[in-house]
């Protein structure tokens, strides 16, 4: 229970990284930069954990055991939220990342110990609520609750795909910040 509790609090500490636009301390070009950064660092982690079978004690805190042969959950977080980052602009970047560094811990939180192929209705709810309290400051009420649908299904679905899951720290930012550009097109609703 500790790892899991130690996975969630560094999986909210990206938050940060949104954080340092918000507080106008970064413009957001200079952010993209520290997500580059950040990736190259996760692939060269990666490599060497994967390929050259480096051991770190960190390894062991932040990594499940399915995990071990396979490309870890913080390197697919990173992924994910780099290339949403790099991809889209602020309005639409900063909230999906949000709904993956706290939103995601939220919902794992609710569900830890669980097993499931969808996860339970009150964690569902709880996702989807937060991922879209989360965007509202940012986008119209339409997108906030399109992209909190999306956060909500890339979190509480887990689709397998030839025995692989598809890890949820993969598709939040992605899906989220898809339904969001989709929701800005859209007329308000009254």
């Amino acid at each position: 229970m500790a790892n899991e509790v130690a996975r969630r609090l560094v999986h909210a500490s990206g938050a940060g990284v949104p954080g340092l636009y918000l507080l106008d301390l970064l413009t957001w070009p200079q952010i993209r930069y520290v997500l580059v950064g950040g990736l190259a660092f996760t692939v060269l982690l990666e490599t060497a954990r994967l390929g050259l079978g480096f051991e770190w004690v960190v390894f062991d805190v932040l990594t499940r055991e399915y995990e071990q042969d396979n490309p870890a959950g913080y390197a697919l977080y990173v992924f994910s939220g780099s290339t949403t980052g790099l991809v889209f602009g602020p309005t639409i970047a900063v909230p999906a990342i949000l709904m993956l560094t706290l939103g995601d811990p939220i919902s794992g939180l609710l569900g830890s110990d669980e097993l499931r192929t969808i996860k339970r209705p009150r964690v569902l709810v709880t996702m989807f609520l937060v991922c879209t309290g989360l965007a509202l400051p940012f986008v119209p009420p339409v997108a906030a609750v399109l992209g909190g649908l999306a956060a909500m299904l890339a979190d509480g679905v887990k689709p397998v795909i030839r025995e692989y899951v598809i890890d949820d720290n993969l598709t939040i930012p992605l899906v989220a910040a898809g339904a969001m550009t989709v929701g800005m097109t859209l007329p308000p609703i009254l």
